[in-house]
Parts: structure tokens; C-alpha cells; sequence
């Protein structure tokens, strides 16, 4: 048994909570939604869906890591704009063999939390296929668990790493390990760059985007703009057919709603930045042009000027 945990227990942090919870292990999770946490001490944790329908009772579930005392296994699951202060936050629970998985949309994320926490401890983390969502305080659901990706940020040792993906994979997640951490997080980041946006503008499911001929002209010219500048960027994609991969793993997940759609229903702060917003960043950093991108990103921050604060 493993003691671990769970900062950023949304969506997809309670889904790995409450699996790896269910698998013996002793799990600590952090939420800053009172309803939340006050949902799952009072009644229990559960997760439903791809992996069956399980509550459990977590060892701990707060709003800091105040009393956690130090890990086996700290995974960092925010949104990529809420690293830095999780990274602080999880100091005192930190120890000298604790693995630190770091596990966010986008690109950047691990730089953030390496400035913060060092590289000696530090594994990136890329999850995809999950389709995740908190339909009600205390409920995680989920529509798959497809894609779940772990490779050292720098100098963590491989032993570490193998040990902490066997936690993952003692709770039934399926967890492939890469040298490449660029080919990594770029396989999964086409995949984010297709459907977060066009989901988000169009408020259609995966599914639809993909069965609507104009939403799909959309996902795909984003992805293929995403693929040019992994290319020429120099990252490797081993995906053969990358259009083809992108509409493989959508199909998987045909009713899921990503994060970014989620975010826009509930008017919070979505990924924007560093999902969509990254490849213009970078195409103008490669010289290469990203029209499509562009435009999918300042349509959804006109949109969420009206209900999140501009700073």
C-alpha cells in the first residue's frame, strides 16, 4: 500500500483518487470546491462509469494539505493555471523519495512546477480518453480511461518512475512509459488542440464534432496546425496518420464534454493558454502559420471576458 496524494481533486483527480483508493492504497485529496469535499467526507467518494460504479472513503479529503504529512506519491492534477501555487502547496508533503507526477492539458506546466520543486523528484504526467466530469458534489464520472502516459521531467531516477506507475497500475489504469517526453505530450496535445476549442465554441460533444461536417472542418484544420508545429518544432509523432489517431481516440469518447466545454457551461476560467492558445505561441516562435487556432482561442477569450476577471 502506497500513501498518496491527489492535489487537484476535480474531475479527473477523483477518478484517480477513488480508484486508487478502492485498490488499498491510502489517499489524500485536495479540493478547493467546499461542496466537494464536504460531499465526499459526509457520504463518500464516487466514481462511475468506464471503471464500474464504486464509492469508497478516502483517507483524507480537504481543502490544503495541511496534517497530510509526507508521500509515496504527489499527483499535481490541476488546471495548467493553477500549478504554481499547487507546487508550493505540497512542499511539506514532500519527501526525499516522494514521486511528484505533474498532470495537466496543455503545454508548460512542467517547467512551472520543476522552478518550484526541482527536477530530482518530478515525472510528467499526459492522461487522455477519460471524457471526466463532477455531475453533482462527491460523484466523479467517466467516460473511458484511455490514455495514461508517465516519463521522467529530468533526472528522476527510472526505478522511481516504474514505481509510481505501478500504483497507477495496481488500480486497474493502463500506464506506458516514455523516454520521450516531448513525443509524449505532443501525441496528446493534437488530440486537446482538435476538440477542447472546437468543443468549447460549438458546445457539441466529442461525437458531434466529429459527425458535423463544419465542427469536424474546424478540430481538423486545428490539429493539422498543432502537427506543423510539432514538425517543425523537431517533435516526434508516432501516431502514423495523425488526423486519423485524433478521430481514433474522439471516437473512443463520442459523448464526453473536455474540460475546456465543461469549464465554459459552469463560467469558470478555462485552459485556453495553454491548450489552443499554444500553438499560435509557438507557431510564431517556428515561423509558422496558425490562422484557425488563432481564431479558435480569441473567440473564447471575447467569450470569457464576460464572466472571468481580466488580469
Amino acid at each position: 500500500m502506497s500513501k498518496i496524494a491527489v492535489v487537484g481533486c476535480g474531475a479527473m483527480g477523483s477518478v484517480y483518487a477513488g480508484l486508487m483508493q478502492r485498490a488499498g492504497h491510502e489517499v489524500h485529496g485536495v479540493c478547493l470546491w467546499p461542496d466537494h469535499v464536504a460531499a465526499v467526507n459526509a457520504n463518500g467518494l464516487r466514481v462511475h462509469g468506464a471503471s464500474g460504479d464504486h464509492t469508497v472513503n478516502l483517507a483524507f479529503m480537504g481543502t490544503s494539505t495541511d496534517g497530510i504529512g509526507v508521500c509515496d506519491l504527489v499527483i499535481i492534477a490541476t488546471k495548467a493555471f493553477d500549478v504554481e501555487a499547487a507546487a508550493e502547496s505540497v512542499r511539506s508533503i514532500v519527501g526525499s523519495d516522494t514521486v511528484i507526477q505533474t498532470i495537466q492539458n496543455g503545454l508548460g506546466s512542467p517547467e512551472r512546477v520543476a522552478g518550484i520543486l526541482g527536477t530530482e523528484r518530478l515525472a510528467i504526467g499526459v492522461v487522455g480518453g477519460f471524457g471526466a466530469s463532477v455531475p453533482s458534489p462527491g460523484v466523479a464520472h467517466h467516460n473511458g480511461m484511455e490514455m495514461i502516459r508517465f516519463g521522467a521531467f529530468q533526472d528522476l531516477p527510472r526505478p522511481a518512475l516504474e514505481a509510481s506507475a505501478e500504483i497507477w497500475r495496481s488500480a486497474g489504469f493502463t500506464v506506458k512509459l516514455f523516454g520521450d517526453t516531448d513525443q509524449m505530450v505532443w501525441e496528446k496535445f493534437i488530440v486537446n488542440v482538435a476538440f477542447s476549442g472546437t468543443t468549447c465554441a460549438t458546445e457539441l460533444t466529442i461525437g458531434q464534432v466529429m459527425d458535423n461536417p463544419s465542427a469536424w472542418a474546424v478540430a481538423e484544420a486545428s490539429a493539422r496546425e498543432a502537427v506543423a508545429v510539432a514538425k517543425a518544432a523537431g517533435i516526434t509523432l508516432g501516431v502514423g496518420d495523425p488526423i486519423e489517431y485524433v478521430r481514433t481516440l474522439g471516437s473512443k469518447i463520442p459523448n464526453a464534454r473536455p474540460s475546456m466545454l465543461l469549464d465554459y457551461i459552469l463560467k469558470r476560467r478555462g485552459e485556453v493558454d495553454a491548450i489552443v492558445g499554444q500553438v499560435a505561441v509557438l507557431g510564431e516562435r517556428y515561423g509558422v502559420a496558425t490562422p484557425v487556432t488563432r481564431t479558435v482561442a480569441d473567440l473564447i477569450r471575447a467569450r470569457e471576458s464576460g464572466y472571468v476577471e481580466q488580469g
